[in-house]
């Protein structure tokens, strides 16, 4: 990250403290999405998760400020940000998962945020300054949807982040996603991948396969952009029941578990292949 000569001193204070940070963390995931309602955040945590029960040390941020979703999926509502030695201290989720949240700030979790883009930058880069992560496998950064301030911060501030695009399989759904691929493109940031959620449903009772969304719209437009597919996820109610417990996936053991637990192992073995290329 390199300083203009007439920056301000706290700014150029700030980004040594970023600069700092990053240098001790080996990967950098932005979970994107073009539209909202396609389950990035779900994925976000679950892969975290699952991550975090491999050994790999995880910090999870989530970015979200207008609706941080990330506090209610790993039962943390209610629980304010602790600072000590001004040093914002993570939530500790399991011996080796971190999560800082925007809700973690917000004294009632149901009071709107209406900041204009500078103020939601500012803040962004508050937290990848000012928090107490330690040295990190992974950090993974929960964006809202679309391609604002939020996204444009990450992309402009973290050099080595990488993409993780997440789509519903339908038409309306890929518009989007088409977006978000250009903003990668313009902005500069690399794409890891692309993973189609609620991509078909098995009924428990007759077994027979429902294409609710339809299915393959994802892994089509992968293919079309060149990127690589890191796989679907089947529409699962013990997901959704995990998550209004706040308990994460890692306790169900229906179909979207194990085709997370492949996703997982396709994100390391595309950054194991990224990392030798370099």
């Amino acid at each position: 990250m390199v300083a203009c000569a007439n920056q301000d001193p706290k700014d150029k204070a700030q980004d040594e403290k970023i600069s700092r940070f990053l240098s001790g963390v080996n990967h950098t995931l932005m979970f994107m999405s073009g539209k909202g309602g396609v389950g990035k955040s779900t994925t976000a945590v679950n892969v975290a998760l699952l991550l975090s029960e491999k050994g790999h040390k995880v910090g999870l941020l989530d970015i979200d400020i207008h609706g941080p979703s990330v506090a209610g999926l790993l039962g943390l509502k209610g629980m304010p940000i602790n600072i000590v030695n001004e040093k914002i201290q993570p939530f500790q989720v399991n011996d080796n998962l971190r999560v800082v949240t925007f809700q973690g700030f917000l004294d009632n979790p149901d009071q709107p945020i209406i900041w204009r883009g500078p103020v939601k930058m500012g803040v962004i880069l508050q937290l990848l300054a000012d928090v107490d992560w330690g040295e990190l496998d992974f950090l993974i950064i929960d964006s809202p949807p679309g391609t604002g301030d939020e996204p444009l911060t990450v992309a402009q501030r973290v050099p080595e982040c990488r993409a993780v695009v997440i789509t519903t399989p339908q038409e309306i759904a890929l518009a989007d996603v088409r977006k978000s691929l250009n903003f990668c493109k313009q902005t500069n940031l690399k794409i890891l991948g692309i993973i189609e959620n609620m991509s078909g449903f098995v009924c428990p009772s007759c077994g027979v396969r429902h294409d609710i969304f339809k299915t393959g719209g994802g892994e089509k437009t992968a293919e079309q952009w060149g990127i690589a597919f890191l796989g679907k996820i089947p529409i699962d109610p013990g997901v959704v029941e995990a998550g209004d417990l706040g308990s994460g996936i890692i306790k169900t053991d229906g179909p979207a578990k194990s085709c997370l637990e492949e996703i997982v192992r396709r994100i390391q073995e595309n950054l194991d292949s990224a990392t030798e290329n370099k």
